[in-house]
């Protein structure tokens, strides 16, 4: 069998590589700490798994329409509106497998040879992989350490050409959780203005976990002008640790929408009733408890932070959302391991810590960003300060 080029010029996501190893390694009796999933330790809320169990007992268990039920739509509608200021008609929702088929769908129904999509780096494993799918061409905007790993206004107006049909934009983001202000998505919106033909992607996934002193913002809510051509992607994942149920959701343009909906039709059809369902309670219930975590994330992002920049050959940047931090190792590049080998680069960073201290983290090239790594601190503070306690051994062991 020959497979196509399309599947072809894509690769395996390596944050789910790292923790299927982490996990293969602990079936072997290693004892590992898994630092790659970026996933939520807490548990889905009660009154969100109630109201999946009486959706199964009212018979909600049939074919729904294709991109949401009208109840989860108004959810989604409400929602918009309440924390985002955003009005948008049921025509402007689409519902999906999760986000990252919206962004999926929404890239393969616009783009393909010939066309650029301009992605800030680091960025999140899948996008290059999805636009690459299409046969369209990511163009890289980088934005390291020193620079908060932010794009500015002249880079992104240096990165688009005639070709360019997107701009994707991840605040707070996967993997660095830095987070853009308000007055810099303005700035960013300055350029747009000029440049009539660029559509933006605004993926909000991690829009609930920021932290003190900044204040989310998206971007069609800044530059009220913009919205006409701006997808806010979103969903239940993070905020309300619904990894596994698969819900992600976005408001744009009608045709956009439509479009989205139309290539759904062809390939999963609905998302699961159930977990529509539970989305709806989620979006409609209480709220509290999200302050909650954030206070938790906070904490662990403090504690995490502080003892990376103890370890020697890391700098840590203090980052305002997400549950991630993304250390520079420079510093530990060109050094010798106790075993003899040189460490050349991130992904023998995190090897070494993985085979010398049983650390399981993503390799910074990975996302586009190099010499770093990439650590989720969605787990306990415990487990986090074993783990920072381990990778400060292992940068000391190095010489």
């Amino acid at each position: 069998m020959l497979l196509s080029d399309a599947i072809q010029r894509i690769q395996p996501s390596a944050t789910l590589a790292v923790t299927a190893k982490a996990a293969e390694l602990k079936r072997q009796g290693r004892d590992i700490i898994g630092l790659g999933a970026g996933e939520p330790d807490f548990d889905t809320p009660d009154f969100v798994k109630e109201a999946a169990i009486e959706a199964i007992r009212r018979g909600e268990t049939k074919y729904t329409a294709v991109d949401g039920t009208p109840a989860l739509k108004e959810a989604i509608r409400g929602k918009f509106k309440r924390d985002n200021g955003l009005d948008y008609g049921l025509d402007q929702i689409t519902v999906n497998v999760g986000g990252k088929q919206t962004i999926f769908n929404a890239l393969v129904a616009t783009i393909g040879p010939g066309d650029e999509v301009v992605i800030p780096a680091p960025y999140w494993v899948s996008y290059p992989d999805i636009v690459a799918f299409t046969g369209a061409t990511p163009v890289f905007v980088e934005a390291g350490i020193d620079a908060g790993f932010k794009i500015t206004p002249a880079q992104l107006d240096a990165a688009i050409t005639p070709r360019t049909r997107w701009l994707i934009l991840n605040s707070p983001s996967n993997p660095t959780g830095a987070g853009y202000t308000a007055a810099e998505l303005k700035a960013l919106g300055e350029v747009l203005r000029r440049h009539p033909h660029v559509w933006v992607m605004s993926d909000d996934m991690y829009e609930h976990i920021v932290y003190e002193g900044f204040t989310f913002s998206t971007i069609a809510q800044v530059c009220p002008d913009l919205y006409d051509r701006t997808l806010t992607v979103n969903g239940a994942s993070k905020a309300y640790s619904m990894t596994g149920w698969r819900i992600g959701f976005a408001g744009g343009p009608a045709p956009l929408i439509k479009a989205i909906g139309k290539l759904q039709s062809q390939s999963t059809s609905n998302p699961c009733s159930i977990a529509q369902a539970a989305a709806v309670a989620a979006l409609n219930g209480p709220q509290d408890f999200l302050a909650e975590r954030r206070a938790a994330f906070q904490s662990r992002r403090d504690l995490v932070v502080s003892m990376l920049n103890q370890a020697p050959g890391l700098r840590c940047h203090r980052p305002e959302g997400a549950f991630y931090v993304y250390p520079d190792c420079a510093g530990l590049i060109g050094k010798t391991t106790p075993g003899g080998a040189t460490l050349a680069n991130d992904e023998q960073v995190a090897a070494y810590l993985l085979e010398s201290e049983g650390v399981a983290v993503v390799h910074g090239a990975a996302f586009g960003g190099s010499p770093a790594f990439r650590i989720s601190y969605a787990t306990s503070a415990d487990i986090l300060e074993e783990a920072c306690t381990r990778i400060q051994r292992a940068c000391a062991a190095v010489g």
